[in-house]
């Protein structure tokens, strides 16, 4: 599993932030899949970087998320995305087309609700609204 399958949701969008705000400062290859670097962290200190691309498990950060742990934090991520920028750019293109394709879709049932809403009479209106409400009484009331 890569290292950026094995970071957390925040650590990924935190690191690709790091990464674009180029955060990632001296990075040093060791090898071809091995890389250090100092990383500036949000409270402006540096942390130590260490990624093995081949190993995921194997990366380290000092910083306070990752330290003595086998995690893979934003850190890390902004490295591996400055080794890998084309890889950075494909993940975000991906999020903004899965982003255009939800606005479509809510856009699609938005229309769909409008055109049923402007449907019905005003008695119908009127009776949903107290169903729902009622509705939404007996939700708050309820144990389970």
């Amino acid at each position: 599993m890569g290292l950026i399958n094995l970071a957390s949701g925040s650590s990924l969008w935190k690191g690709i932030e790091y990464y674009q705000k180029g955060k990632v400062k001296s990075v040093k290859q060791i090898d071809e899949n091995t890389y250090k670097s100092e990383v500036q962290g949000s409270d402006n200190k540096s942390y130590h970087v260490h990624i093995d691309i081949e190993h995921p498990r194997k990366s380290k950060c000092n910083c306070p998320f990752a330290d003595g742990r086998r995690v893979i934090c934003k850190h890390m991520v902004a490295l591996y995305f400055t080794v890998r920028p084309e890889e950075a750019e494909h993940l975000i293109k991906e999020a903004e087309e899965i982003e255009n394709e939800e606005e479509l879709l809510f856009q699609e049932k938005y229309k769909e609700i409008e055109e049923y809403v402007y449907s019905l009479s005003l008695q119908e209106l009127r009776n949903m609204l107290i169903n729902y409400m009622l509705d939404e009484i007996d939700n708050r009331f309820r144990y389970y």
